[in-house]
């Protein structure tokens, strides 16, 4: 049993972090989290031409958004090539790797062979088990000794004991013949020297396991515990891309989903825990197990990302909501609201966050707070401030002037003068929430005049009355 779980996550920098990049890294952040492990953060930049340092940073924001912390500095695989390349020489020294001198027309002339005589175009080299006197003075690769017969058994967690045939493992390149490491071997160094117990990733990377696993058994090392879990599709079944919508972690954060409500919704697409939809980060640390991962595709829907989006909101820190709204606004380039609107929003939450499913939603209902004077009203609003309205209005402010400001005695006023006009409150709500906020759909009348404070309330009553 091990000591303690270190799992990765292990992205290549060559755009956003994709939806499904996020869910492997939160799955390997619960399963560490949720026991006390370390949780590591590996840059795949060996591809030198398709990296880009934009997409590195992309990919931090991305997780940072998420919540999504790791432990120790991020790790740059293109960094260790060094270390990969010793690992090669040490697999070559222990006769589990051999040099292969074979070019490019030698092989392309074997496999064009092996097609058509219907064979497989594995490559298997003809130097395997050449005697090193008889090596030329040419350029090599260096290549892994692909086991002869019989089936490599991938232990996975997810999708059960795989059984590969030996006989479809090539002679795999570990190091090219300009003297640089392939991405295979240099992912199983790093997992290694990292001490990553867990790998956790999509069962894309499910076929890589076999053929990573002959250098763990080449060198003797420890083989992790493999997890490889179904990719993400749209609501058609298919595989998620672009005409499903937004793929990038961080456009989800530009359309103003809540970083609390995407973690979960992202738990649970693919995993469950009973019927449990709604949760928080410490019952989902509690809860999250390997075992519980499905074999099948989970679809990304959505409506279901709102509905439990919506959830959060309404149970989330007032303060750390603001705060959230601060990020949504720098993330989607919208104008930074001024400290005045901010510390009024807050003081509005309490009467904003129960139905607002995206930020987006939360700052419409928050635009009584929001707005300045002169209000500028929408159509409903405008046809709710007739003549008769502006005339009650203008009757109305003086009774509000000396009144204690809570919400008892508003309604009181309030319920009293309608009476008075022998009207009932609900022929004043039109006329007041158009006043007050020159809309016609807002929060309560008696929760804006309690949020916008006596002198601001009396002050848009007084302007739309005139």
């Amino acid at each position: 049993m091990c000591s303690e779980i270190v799992t990765r996550f292990a992205p290549s920098p060559t755009g956003f972090l994709h939806i499904g990049g996020a869910r492997t890294a939160l799955f390997n952040w619960l399963y560490a989290r949720g026991r006390g492990g370390k949780f590591l953060l590996r840059i795949e930049d060996t591809d030198r031409a398709r990296h880009t340092p934009e997409a590195t940073e992309a990919i931090l924001q991305g997780l940072a958004w998420l919540g999504l912390d790791h432990d120790g500095d991020v790790v740059s695989q293109h960094e260790m090539a060094p270390r990969h390349v010793e690992v090669a020489n040490a697999l070559l020294e222990k006769g589990a790797a051999f040099k292969c001198f074979a070019t490019q027309e030698e092989i392309e002339s074997f496999r064009e062979t092996a097609r058509a005589e219907g064979r497989s175009t594995l490559y298997r080299s003809p130097w395997r088990d050449a005697d090193p006197s008889s090596h030329p003075d040419a350029p090599y690769v260096i290549r892994i000794k692909a086991p002869d017969g019989g089936q490599t058994i991938i232990r996975d967690v997810v999708q059960g004991d795989v059984k590969i045939d030996n006989a479809q493992l090539d002679d795999m390149i570990l190091l090219r013949s300009d003297g640089s490491p392939v991405y295979m071997l240099a992912v199983v160094v790093d997992d290694h020297d990292m001490g990553v117990t867990h790998v956790i990733r999509g069962d894309d990377h499910l076929n890589n396991a076999a053929r990573q696993m002959m250098i763990y058994e080449g060198m003797g090392w420890d083989i992790p515990v493999w997890s490889h879990i179904p990719l993400i599709h749209g609501s058609d079944g298919k595989k998620l891309s672009k005409r499903h919508g937004a793929l990038g972690a961080q456009e989800y954060q530009a359309m103003g989903y809540p970083a609390a409500g995407m973690r979960n919704y992202l738990a649970r697409l693919g995993w469950s825990h009973g019927d449990d939809e709604f949760f928080s980060d410490a019952q989902a640390k509690e809860w999250f197990d390997i075992t519980g991962i499905r074999k099948s595709p989970a679809q990304f829907d959505l409506k279901k990302l709102e509905n439990i989006c919506g959830q959060h909101i309404a149970i989330s820190d007032d303060a750390a909501l603001v705060q959230e709204i601060q990020a949504y606004l720098a993330a989607a380039n919208q104008p930074m609201f001024t400290n005045a609107q901010f510390e009024g929003l807050e003081r509005a939450m309490y009467c904003l966050k129960e139905r607002a499913k995206t930020l987006p939603e939360l700052i419409e209902k928050g635009h009584f707070i929001l707005a300045e004077r002169p209000l500028a009203m929408d159509e409903k609003a405008a046809k709710n401030l007739d003549t008769v309205s502006r005339g009650i209005l203008k009757e109305l402010t003086p009774h509000l002037q000396d009144v204690s400001w809570d919400r008892e005695t508003l309604e009181e006023a309030l319920n009293g003068f309608a009476a008075a006009k022998e009207t009932k409150f609900g022929k004043l709500a039109g006329p007041l929430r158009a006043a007050l906020a020159g809309r016609a759909v807002t929060p309560s009348v008696f929760d804006m005049m309690l949020v916008l404070g006596r002198d601001e309330t009396l002050a848009r009553l007084t302007e739309a009355a005139s």
